[in-house]
């Protein structure tokens, strides 16, 4: 972790990558670390945040229909609380709502949330593309994929496209 001068923010590099010059370079005024600990901060950065708080930017809980022996392997730095043999409760973070609604999905067990509100907008939202990308299948009838839908960007460019064309 270093200053860097030209941005003047803290940088963190990855040790494989770093290279001893010779000779070293202009002498340098030590800066203090935001919070004092060089590992809290970054950790607070790998997180999103600015280096002054180690928590994640989102942060949720939930219900998961699965024992906590089951998922305790798997909640990374989440907290798994035992609710009984069949369930247990998960405290967990992520760096953005559609990542910690997917980081709950992973455990492929149905769960409830318990909050905050925007952790279950992120699942509906979820919910909401997943099933886009599947094919609708009618009775009696084979499955047909379903048209992607399309960006403002494509709707407009093809727009375009097609009024070219027109008047050709």
């Amino acid at each position: 972790m270093a200053w860097d001068l030209d941005r003047e923010d803290w940088r963190v590099f990855r040790v494989d990558r770093v290279r001893p010059r010779t000779p070293t370079g202009p002498r340098f005024t030590p800066r203090e670390v935001p919070g004092g600990n060089v590992s809290a901060f970054v950790s607070s950065r790998f997180r999103g945040n600015d280096g002054t708080v180690t928590d994640w930017p989102c942060n949720g809980e939930v219900v998961l229909r699965l024992p906590a022996a089951q998922v305790a392997p798997f909640a990374q730095d989440g907290i798994v609380e035992e609710l009984g043999p069949h369930h247990c409760r998960l405290a967990l973070g992520s760096w953005s709502w559609t990542g910690l609604a997917a980081a709950i999905g992973r455990f492929d067990a149905d769960f409830e949330v318990i909050g905050p509100p925007r952790l279950a907008t992120a699942c509906a939202g979820l919910a909401t593309r997943y099933a886009r990308a599947v094919p609708v299948a009618r009775p009696g009838t084979a499955a047909t994929p379903r048209e992607p839908a399309e960006s403002p960007r494509q709707a407009s460019s093809g727009s375009v496209r097609r009024s070219a064309s027109r008047s050709r």
